[in-house]
């Protein structure tokens, strides 16, 4: 068959400029078009939270914030792909005056010298999600690493302390022999009291011996006093992790717990409507029993929370619209004691 297009169609001087111009025209009118629309991860992809900071501009999951005796603050987070010669098997830190310009500190430390680490070695396991924290006038770190024969029943995770005091370490294990909990994600409390308890996963808990070198009771797993059967609102690992049709749980990972206003949170990362975002329950005794589990923070599962010098409350986050990058979040207290995130004017990337 003949060519239908109408240039080929037709050979006149004045056709063809015409053709030429529409043909102009609807290029530069689409790249236009197309130039005006955001990328998939831009603020306008979804809903930030107000008041959203990022960081800096490097991939980092799971990011963790403390202060620390001099005031400053010390950022750590899951870094496989910032760890590249070390293929994920370090924990490296970062640190801030005012939490807007920050000093990579390098790696502290590298797994592999306590025996428990041998068969992930072996399986060239990552290390996962560790943690800093400040307390008993030294840094402490929490580390986790999946399970070396590909299943979570090998999962694993640690306790480190610097020696030093430093956050640069040198840091020792302070549990070498042997994995101190059964599960991936840990952290740590501190009460009022001065007792120090680990926590990991799910909502599993225990208190540490006095030189934090153990446990010194077994777990108790955390459940809520109400259930969630909406199946929109759990991942579709719940049903491995506590069994069918268990909806009294607050999330199946990511766990940490902070204590205000008298009350015991307990935050756990879950998926809601297909976000990966922080649920809450709260309770008056750190074994509950815990309330109605909220999603306190939409698409900010597995942070931690932290205050600020003037006593002011954040909340790291790694979701949209900058996902898998570094961000704190100001959030508050409602009158009913919830945690939320704090009233702002829009998305923040630098300054206080």
């Amino acid at each position: 068959m003949p060519c239908r297009n109408p240039i080929h169609r037709a050979f006149r001087p004045g056709t063809i400029i015409l053709a030429l111009t529409a043909i102009i025209t609807t290029v530069v009118l689409g790249y236009l078009c197309s130039a005006q629309q955001p990328p998939a991860t831009s603020a306008s992809a979804s809903v930030a939270p107000a008041g959203l900071r990022l960081l800096f501009d490097s991939p980092l999951r799971d990011p963790s914030i403390c202060r620390g005796p001099d005031g400053a603050y010390y950022l750590t987070g899951t870094s496989i792909v910032n760890d590249v010669p070390d293929r994920g098997k370090g924990i490296r830190i970062w640190k801030s005056k005012d939490l807007v310009a920050w000093e990579d500190l390098g790696t502290v430390w590298h797994y592999g010298a306590s025996p428990w680490h041998k068969k992930y070695l072996e399986a060239k396991e990552p290390l996962w999600a560790p943690e800093i924290h400040y307390l008993r006038n030294t840094f402490w770190l929490t580390y986790s690493m999946p399970g070396w024969d590909g299943t979570g029943k090998t999962s694993g995770c640690g306790l480190l302390r610097s020696v030093s005091g430093r956050a640069e370490g040198p840091y020792v294990d302070m549990h070498p022999d042997d994995r101190l909990g059964d599960e991936i994600d840990a952290s740590l409390f501190q009460d009022d009291d001065g007792a120090v308890y680990f926590l990991w996963h799910s909502g599993k808990i225990a208190r540490m011996t006095s030189d934090m070198s153990g446990l010194a009771e077994p777990y108790h797993w955390l459940r809520t006093t109400t259930t969630d059967p909406n199946p929109k609102h759990h991942s579709s690992l719940c049903k491995g992790i506590f069994g069918e049709n268990s909806f009294d749980h607050v999330g199946y990972e990511g766990m940490f717990m902070f204590k205000a206003n008298g009350r015991y949170y307990l935050c756990v990362s879950e998926s809601i409507d297909g976000r990966y975002s922080c649920c809450v329950a709260e309770a008056l005794s750190i074994y509950g029993p815990y309330g109605a589990r909220y999603e306190a923070i939409p698409n900010g599962g597995h942070n931690t929370f932290f205050q600020d010098a003037q006593g002011r409350w954040w909340s790291t986050y790694f979701g949209p619209p900058w996902p898998e990058r570094p961000a704190v979040l100001p959030v508050g207290f409602g009158p009913d004691g919830r945690v939320r995130p704090a009233a702002g004017n829009g998305l923040v990337r630098e300054g206080i």
